[in-house]
């Protein structure tokens, strides 16, 4: 495969797609997106994703963006790495459920403390949202904790992207005053990936 590149903001949910990318040892480069100068809103980052929104990846067959689409990618093109059930249909569903739901449910609440011009135009409305968001994050981790974190990782005994993508959004709890420890499993696994080398080198 070509070089690939990402591109990505600190802190932003690019950083599960990054985490991804060290799992599977690939070769790839970084580039930094301003979001504090809306470069996202420039022509020159709308020429690569029209979306602007990180993470958008570039491949040698084109721009894809999404988590989940980029984290199924990752796992598909480097199988040796077996970062998902890829001979097993059913399994592989399961985990693109389970990442759908970050992205669709947990990152779309986590939004609402700071990006409610999303949803609304009152700012009587942009600060309702924001008081919500504990209690959503809240209640979203513990349907994660008690029902869909197999555990010790997300599918079970075998690592995948979804741990990645995981990972990433239980860093945002404490912004969002959420106290990791109310969620035993999601805290244990949040625990486990600090430690491993792909994390660190992503955050580094």
């Amino acid at each position: 495969m070509a070089k690939m590149k990402l591109f990505h903001v600190a802190g932003s949910c690019s950083l599960a797609t990054r985490i991804a990318l060290e799992e599977a040892g690939a070769d790839y480069e970084t580039v930094k997106v301003d979001f504090a100068s809306g470069e996202q809103t420039k022509p020159e980052y709308l020429a690569i994703n029209p979306k602007g929104r990180v993470p958008a990846l570039a491949t040698d067959k084109g721009v894809l963006t999404e988590n989940v689409a980029l984290l199924a990618y990752i796992a598909q093109t480097h199988p040796a790495k077996n970062l998902a059930p890829l001979d097993d249909a059913f399994a592989f569903a399961k985990m693109q459920s389970f990442n759908a739901y970050l992205s669709s449910t947990v990152h779309v609440n986590h939004s609402h403390k700071g990006r409610g011009y999303r949803w609304a135009s009152e700012e009587s409305s942009f600060a309702d949202m924001k008081r919500k968001v504990p209690e959503t994050m809240a209640a979203s981790f513990d349907l994660i904790d008690r029902e869909m974190l197999v555990g010790p990782w997300v599918m079970g005994e075998q690592f995948t992207v979804a741990d990645c993508y995981l990972y990433t959004l239980t860093r945002w709890l404490e912004g969002d005053g959420v106290d990791v420890a109310r969620f035993p499993k999601v805290a244990d696994h949040m625990r486990r990936m600090a430690e491993r080398p792909s994390v660190k080198a992503a955050l580094a």
